[in-house]
């Protein structure tokens, strides 16, 4: 009963001032973790609805999603959400996804383990162009997914890259974004890595789940309102949607660590330097 109000507010909402927007993530498990749980309904709760779209490959690389691409490669489990209910379609090349809908926002990402790595980019402008070329929308914009680092209990050898170093990882990876991601005229970036790195100086090192994907409630939970806020324009603190395996408490502090996440990028400016 509860949701079913939910919903119907929301609709009301809409009916007199929401956008409707068109989203659609490549991306891979960090992509879930992003924008297939709460995003829908926190854009709802403030009169907004957005379609959403993840193209998910486990892992996938920008130099993977270029190849898949250029050989119409059917490796995708394409994930949709309209009006709050996900499907998933199994076995799609990315040319069908991206054909699927005439995007508002195409959002492209690196690979958690190569988030950090400049010459793991090489190839995102030539993506982001085959991307655009592609996109039925004459309007649609390539944004940026900036992914956050590993937590620093992470014990994997691939953590080795950065010294194992949490710190060291989120540098690189900011560097990367301020360095690498613009040689793709790409100019939008959706802070998550930012948000999630000050949602640790409050809660602790507590955000993921297994030392590199989102916890299901309060990392996720901050990824989605740092998406919300940059989709929508609207600043998210206040929003009245959190899931109810969140406490109040923890979510207003989630979506004031977003929203600062997202006036330090518009500011283009980054706390830890």
């Amino acid at each position: 009963m509860r949701r079913l109000l939910f919903m119907l507010l929301a609709m009301a909402a809409l009916t007199v001032q929401g956008k409707v927007i068109k989203v659609l993530a490549i991306g891979n498990s960090f992509s879930e973790d992003a924008v297939e749980q709460y995003l829908y309904e926190l854009a709802a709760a403030q009169g907004d609805s957005l379609v959403i779209g993840n193209a998910y490959i486990p892992g996938c690389s920008l130099e993977m999603h270029l190849d898949n691409l250029k050989g119409a490669r059917r490796k995708y489990a394409y994930r949709k959400i309209v009006g709050g209910v996900k499907t998933e379609e199994k076995a799609v090349t990315l040319q069908r996804i991206i054909l699927d809908e005439p995007w508002d926002i195409i959002t492209l990402q690196q690979a958690s383990l190569l988030s950090g790595l400049p010459d793991s980019y090489k190839n995102l402008p030539t993506l982001q162009h085959q991307v655009k070329l592609l996109a039925t929308n004459p309007k649609v914009a390539i944004w940026w997914h900036m992914t956050w680092a590993y937590a620093k209990s992470f014990k994997n050898a691939n953590f080795e890259i950065y010294g194992s170093d949490q710190q060291r990882m989120l540098n690189d990876i900011i560097n990367c974004v301020r360095n690498e991601v613009p040689k793709a005229n790409i100019s939008r970036i959706i802070p998550t890595g930012m948000a999630i790195h000050l949602m640790r100086y409050r809660k602790g090192d507590t955000l993921n789940r297994d030392g590199y994907h989102l916890s299901y409630t309060i990392g996720r939970y901050t990824a989605a309102c740092t998406w919300c806020e940059m989709l929508t324009g609207r600043i998210v603190d206040g929003n009245q949607y959190w899931p109810s395996t969140i406490k109040m408490d923890d979510a207003k502090l989630c979506q004031q660590e977003a929203h600062e996440a997202v006036f330090m990028q518009n500011l283009r400016r980054y706390a830890i330097f």
